[in-house]
């Protein structure tokens, strides 16, 4: 007798808090800013092959990978003949495994019941500093992976319930804050033993049966309705080609081709080759933006498990920036790619559903890397900065807000200031910066950072200085990013991929990109363009350069 779909329906319910919850237990215990504030970590369940079960709402380039990261472990584990013991947590981050990149730590929970492996409980947290020739241990200029920090295979973390302290202090010694990576890495442990003890409860209540049938069942469930919602998309072939801006004053080109019909397969071929640079993006970022845009497409009733992407296949060439090959840099593929791939995907599928996709968003999660060494202890900062979404049909786009590929938030000024040497001179939206629509974009975000003591070493690592977010149906770009640096008496535009020395009283600013614009500016409603002026998002001469009604 098969499964009632009530009790599938329980059981798949239950599995996404289980996940939630794993998220929350990793947020409430982690010791750095980055995860317990920003939130930059995620979380998932998956079954005895790698399937996914199901993932918290975290963050998109995160949960899009873990299953390729988590199958591509377990081939690891096969294949070197280790096998996923009871009782042991298993920890990972090279980014040719794992996926993303290498400040991304991976930590997996088998999950057994009777003797018998069930499942695995996931998570993967953004450490602030894992080695690497920067703090922050994102550069912009890494020729090789072995420049961006620690690489870590698949090796136990835990066994037998205990943590194995020679791994624990291999990743806090290559850290210029160690006490955070013993903190973060017992976090993430804690999210897993969540995750474990909420899918035994489901076996114990329903049988381990009735566990399997459910899944199985949500999967078929998944690919149907993406199936049906496929059908509601014009057959063709979609293309479509974005730039990444290189440091040299070159563009990387990123080409696809969506074919949609019974499926979906997204070619890739065209892309620029990989650089010496760390823009390369690995295959497992690449598929976390196809699963990421058409799930945003399709809608937000489609469950997230493995099912939902079966009628998908991602072909990027190897050796491009979408695929590159061992040990190319990927530092900055994750967080700026990742970005772009999005951009570029909405841009075709634009072509097949006109009125229905956004203009661009910002584009760039902005990266800041800080530290140094104050009162002789190291410290080492990182966060992104939110951008403008794209107008929409029928609406704005949201204002400083992290957008498509991201979903952390905002660091408090207030945690900087009191655990690190830094003064946070600014925090606004940014005048001026939404692309003009009839619904216009959103607005970017400045954030000024000055270093109150000592000497720091700061990293940007941005996009959307050269190219500006686009608008659609007659919407206009949106501003593009921009750096301004004072240092000593000098104030200067320093270019969004950069490393600098500051001193105390230096600092850097970072004004990030708004939105596209969508639809003619001619027809915004008037109110709209008043509202705006009156909170500071535009000013008098932008509203009568883009809006005629203000010039009647």
């Amino acid at each position: 007798m098969g499964i009632d779909r009530f009790t599938a329906q329980i059981i798949r319910s239950s599995l996404f808090y289980a996940s939630e919850e794993m998220g929350i237990a990793l947020r409430n215990s982690a010791y750095s800013p980055n995860i317990k504030e920003r939130m930059d970590h995620s979380a998932a369940i998956l079954d005895a092959e790698g399937r996914l079960l199901a993932q918290a709402e975290h963050i998109p380039v995160h949960l899009g990978s873990l299953p390729w990261g988590l199958r591509n472990t377990i081939e690891y584990l096969r294949r070197e003949g280790i096998e996923p013991e009871e009782r042991s947590m298993i920890v990972v981050n090279n980014p040719y495994i794992a996926g993303t990149h290498l400040n991304d730590i991976t930590v997996i929970r088998p999950i057994y019941h009777g003797g018998r492996l069930v499942a695995f409980a996931a998570n993967k947290a953004h450490h602030s500093d894992i080695g690497g020739k920067v703090p922050g241990s994102i550069s912009t200029d890494a020729r090789t992976i072995f420049e961006e920090g620690l690489i870590l295979d698949p090796v136990f973390l835990m066994r037998g319930d205990e943590f194995q302290r020679d791994v624990i202090s291999v990743i806090a010694s290559n850290s210029r804050s160690p006490y955070q990576r013993h903190g973060d890495i017992k976090a993430q442990a804690a999210a897993n033993f969540t995750g474990e003890r909420r899918v035994l409860e489901i076996i114990e209540k329903y049988g381990l049966d009735a566990f399997t049938e459910a899944a199985e069942e949500s999967f078929e469930y998944a690919e149907e309705l993406v199936r049906r919602r496929l059908q509601e998309i014009p057959e063709g072939i979609y293309s479509a080609e974005d730039y990444l801006e290189l440091p040299d004053g070159r563009d990387a080109v990123i080409r696809v081709k969506i074919r949609v019909g019974d499926g979906v397969r997204v070619d890739y071929g065209g892309t620029d080759a990989q650089v010496q640079m760390p823009l390369n993006a690995v295959l497992g970022v690449t598929i976390a933006g196809v699963h990421f845009v058409f799930k945003s497409i399709l809608g937000e009733d489609v469950p997230l498990n493995h099912g939902a992407f079966r009628l998908f296949e991602v072909d990027a060439p190897r050796g491009s920036i979408l695929n590159p090959e061992f040990p190319a840099p990927v530092a900055g593929g994750n967080v700026e790619t990742s970005q772009r791939n999005a951009d570029v995907l909405f841009l075709a599928m634009s072509r097949a559903l006109p009125g229905r996709i956004p203009a661009a968003a910002g584009g760039s999660m902005n990266n800041v890397m800080m530290g140094g060494v104050d009162g002789g202890r190291t410290w080492a900062f990182y966060e992104t900065i939110g951008v403008g979404t794209g107008g929409r049909p029928g609406m704005d786009g949201v204002d400083g807000v992290h957008s498509n590929m991201t979903n952390t938030m905002n660091t408090p000024i207030e945690e900087i200031e009191r655990s690190m040497p830094i003064i946070m001179l600014r925090y606004e939206l940014r005048k001026n910066s939404p692309g003009a629509g009839q619904y216009r974009g959103g607005a970017g975000i400045i954030r000024s950072y000055m270093v109150a003591s000592g000497r720091a070493t700061v990293t940007v690592l941005a996009e959307r200085e050269r190219h500006a977010p686009w608008g659609l149906e007659g919407g206009m770009e949106g501003a593009r990013t921009s750096v301004i640096v004072k240092k000593g008496r000098r104030r200067f535009p320093a270019g969004t991929k950069v490393t600098l020395e500051l001193d105390s009283g230096d600092y850097v600013e970072i004004r990030t990109a708004g939105g596209g614009g969508y639809g003619d500016p001619g027809r915004r409603d008037p109110a709209l363009v008043r509202s705006d002026l009156e909170n500071g998002i535009i000013t008098e001469s932008y509203a009568r350069r883009y809006y005629p009604s203000l010039r009647r």
